[in-house]
């Protein structure tokens, strides 16, 4: 049974009429009466009455019409949907990002116009460490990352889009002597015992801080480490020790804490987007394209 053995029917269905269904479906009204009867007999059941004068339903065939009916919306909302997705439209869109991303304006106002644009498409975010979301990207478990620089070459698999920049901060208690600066150069961190990501986390921010500080010369010293950023903010604000991290960071308000720039050249990280180096899908290049959108914006306000 083909879609158009249906379109026929409920076209003499609604008409009443083989010559009226004829002229609306464009063909010829012996052509459809053969389609018709080649319907029944697939059916197995007959579905209209007709003589000369008039065509009527049967009871089967009144029933028949109700699913041919939701049949064919069906298959006209299979189409749609197959059109949006290809318009980037609808589906499910898998998106990494690190624990500093919604920290930034760009990644509210990216994703909410993301949203207001493309209202069709299931958005799943899910938080993870820079590694772990390239790992999760090679594998296709998601589709798209906002990540931070790593250590690591990037494999070549990936692409990077970058987004914006930002400073590096120290986290200091508000009675520590650096917090009397506008800004702190790395050199002026020896000695202060540092509260960070632990070392396997994923991070670029950990080895970044250990490459800063050998290039000033001396070994940082760990006091403490902790998963969470607000963890460490208060960890610092506890007297624990001092803290470096992405500028984005600096819009969590806590009592006893300050945050002053790096000064050093290269004390900066960058926000990024990943995707495989492939031909990217209609979803991947819609919201590729948005982001690119969103971040020019915002550099040129």
């Amino acid at each position: 049974m083909e879609l158009r053995h249906l379109r026929y029917f409920v076209a003499v269905a609604e008409e009443l009429s083989f010559t009226r269904a004829a002229l609306r479906l464009h063909i010829g009204q012996p052509p459809l009466s053969q389609q018709i009867q080649a319907l029944e007999a697939e059916v197995g059941a007959q579905l209209l009455e007709r003589n000369k004068r008039w065509v009527r339903l049967t009871a089967a065939g009144a029933l028949f019409l109700a699913d041919a009916r939701r049949i064919l919306a069906l298959a006209e909302q299979a189409v749609q949907t197959a059109r949006r997705a290809q318009r980037g439209e609808a589906g499910e869109l898998r998106i990494g990002f690190t624990y500093s991303t919604p920290f930034t304006p760009l990644f509210a106002s990216l994703i909410n116009r993301y949203r207001q644009r493309y209202p069709g498409v299931l958005l799943t975010l899910h938080e993870m460490a820079t590694l772990r979301q390239l790992d999760a990207i090679g594998a296709r478990e998601i589709d798209l990352g906002f990540v931070r620089p790593a250590e690591e070459p990037t494999p070549a698999t990936i692409r990077l889009t970058t987004l914006r920049r930002d400073r590096l901060l120290v986290v200091l208690p508000v009675a520590h002597r650096l917090a009397r600066q506008d800004s702190v150069a790395v050199g002026e961190l020896q000695g202060s015992p540092l509260v960070m990501y632990p070392k396997d986390a994923g991070t670029g921010i950990y080895p970044q801080i250990f490459r800063l500080c050998r290039g000033a010369g001396f070994e940082p010293q760990i006091a403490m480490e902790a998963g969470e950023v607000s963890t460490i903010i208060g960890l610092v604000a506890a007297g624990c020790g001092i803290s470096v991290l992405p500028g984005s960071f600096d819009s969590i308000q806590m009592e006893g804490v300050c945050f002053r720039p790096l000064s050093d050249e290269g004390a900066s990280t960058t926000l990024l987007l990943a995707q495989r180096e492939e031909p990217a899908s209609p979803l991947v290049e819609a919201f590729v394209t948005l982001a690119r959108e969103a971040a020019a914006s915002a550099r040129g306000a």
